[in-house]
């Protein structure tokens, strides 16, 4: 057996290997010697390969009812050779699958498996308004706003949605604030109706209470509605108004109401002493949703676009400007909020330190009405980027064209129980 292979491989001359040169100076290879004739470079060596590859292709197939049969069974041969005796197969290891673009795509905007943060715990407000951008989201919870921020960045959740205003009590200002110190995008925006009631620990009258506990602003915007039932309780400010509701059940306080949602009711075991106690049936918070990437504009639907600029110290003469510019191109302005400069808080009036008036610094923050895909919107941008030293672009984003009434809220946090 082991003559006929010998005789047939010496035969086709292909029984030596190549023969590698090595400089006299440098040590290194200088060229490699390929015998029998075939040359020394690398095209010879190639050919060589390609006899072999094609004396390979007679293999005879192996036979799978033998190889059941017993131990007598047959390996393969390979030009009349054994692999049973000769032939050493090492098996290849299973290699991690590589990255592709599927994997490195965006998160869905909708469906169960985005992730979307928010500031509060379950039975919030900002829950019921992650349930209304994103149905059937998975919801999660963050004591501070600033941890929701994170949350995005750190790729623990795929969106944020936090308020930044309220139709009575103002502007959300640690919001504003934090937009300017991360880098996430407004990709969209969401009204959320505030349905405020009176909740307390089941058998609890009103008659009994001693103290009331919310958010700040819900307790200023249920002030009139409190003193009109004649409630003389004591109130206490608490981080938010789920928080409030589920801190008087954990503590079981007879002696204290919460002002929360319905939702927080139902969350926590409590029971609704008066439902809709908000003195402005209007009252409406803004949120906004915010991701790692921005959306991409479009005109075929309105859209809002987000900015915030600084001025170069020219006075109130840059912000008329700035407003020109916008005016000028029929673009309309839904908000602007000025916020302390927090790098340059105070300019003083003249070059030479000598002088003691000062003026305040502040950035400004304006939403517009129109897309960053229309020209007059890229053109007011160019023309106000004149006269900012500093101009950043939030986000452009679909606006919440969608109606609401009073008791729309309840209706929307029911709906996202299942996210929390």
């Amino acid at each position: 057996m082991e003559a006929t292979i010998q005789s047939r491989f010496t035969n086709q001359k292909l029984y030596k290997v190549p023969t590698v040169r090595c400089s006299a100076t440098t040590g290194k290879a200088a060229s490699v010697f390929f015998p029998n004739g075939l040359g020394s470079n690398r095209a010879d060596w190639q050919s060589m390969c390609a006899i072999i590859n094609s004396n390979s292709a007679g293999l005879i197939p192996y036979n799978s009812s033998s190889s059941s049969s017993g131990d007598n069974a047959k390996a393969p041969m390979i030009n009349g050779h054994d692999t049973s005796a000769t032939l050493d197969i090492v098996p290849v290891p299973k290699l991690p699958r590589p990255l592709s673009i599927s994997d490195l795509s965006p998160a869905p905007m909708h469906g169960s498996e985005l992730r979307v943060a928010y500031q509060g715990v379950p039975g919030a407000y900002s829950e019921a308004a992650a349930g209304k951008a994103y149905p059937k989201c998975d919801a999660i919870p963050c004591d501070q706003f600033e941890v929701a921020f994170q949350a995005v960045e750190l790729w623990i959740a795929d969106r944020a949605v936090l308020p930044v205003e309220n139709s009575l009590g103002g502007s959300i200002h640690r919001n504003y604030d934090l937009l300017l110190r991360h880098r996430l995008h407004i990709v969209g925006e969401v009204q959320l109706p505030v349905h405020h009631c009176l909740l307390a620990l089941p058998g609890v009258r009103k008659e009994c209470l001693t103290r009331v506990m919310s958010h700040p602003q819900a307790l200023a915007q249920c002030e009139h509605t409190l003193t009109s039932l004649g409630l003389n309780v004591a109130r206490e400010a608490f981080d938010d108004t789920a928080g409030a509701a589920e801190y008087v059940a954990t503590n079981g306080l007879r002696d204290t109401a919460a002002i929360a949602s319905s939702r927080a009711a139902e969350l926590y075991g409590l029971e609704v002493l008066a439902d809709g106690i908000q003195d402005d049936s209007g009252n409406v918070t803004r949120f906004v949703m915010l991701a790692r990437e921005p959306v991409v504009p479009r005109t075929d639907r309105p859209f809002k676009t987000s900015i915030v600029f600084a001025h170069n110290g020219e006075g109130t003469s840059v912000l008329f400007k700035v407003l020109a510019a916008f005016a000028f191109r029929d673009i309309s302005l839904t908000k602007i909020e000025s916020r302390p400069h927090r790098s340059q808080p105070i300019r003083l009036v003249d070059d030479a330190d000598a002088g003691t008036a000062k003026h305040f610094e502040y950035m400004f923050y304006i939403d517009f009405q129109a897309s960053l895909a229309e020209p007059r919107a890229q053109n007011a941008l160019a023309e106000v980027q004149e006269y900012t030293s500093f101009l950043r672009v939030l986000g452009s984003y679909p606006m919440d064209m969608t109606p609401w009434s009073s008791s729309s809220s309840s209706t929307s946090a029911s709906s996202s129980g299942s996210s929390s």
